[in-house]
């Protein structure tokens, strides 16, 4: 049974608490994953849609020996080494298309191991 006192101190505390939401309190939205696994000449998805406003993590794994990422216009760089996950972070904070690519020499090929990350509004 709900008590008057108790009703009442919840209509004086709603408006405090509605009151943080309003001033940046309010939880995070959930950051999106997404896995791309290098192999030698390929990103594997090499082509991945986004929107603006979101945050992603990149979730790198590797099949076969230690690659790179780089994209270059969100001033990103990682190492991507067998078997294991190497997170990076994303705040995508603008539209267009933006290229990704490997910067550790893997043979011949290895200049068209690369990708795009496509961010609408």
């Amino acid at each position: 049974m709900t008590s008057r006192r108790t009703t009442l101190r919840w209509l004086i505390a709603a408006p405090a608490v509605a009151g943080l939401a309003a001033a940046g309190f309010a939880a995070e939205p959930p950051v999106r994953e997404i896995r791309i696994t290098a192999r030698r000449f390929e990103y594997t998805p090499a082509s991945i849609t986004a929107r603006r406003g979101e945050t992603v993590d990149l979730l790198l794994t590797s099949e076969d020996r230690i690659h790179g990422f780089k994209m270059p216009d969100f001033n990103l760089r990682a190492d991507i080494l067998p078997g294991q996950i190497t997170t990076v972070r994303l705040m995508l904070d603008r539209t267009g298309s933006f290229a990704f690519f490997c910067d550790v020499f893997c043979g011949d090929g290895h200049e068209e191991m690369g990708g795009t990350i496509l961010v609408e509004a």
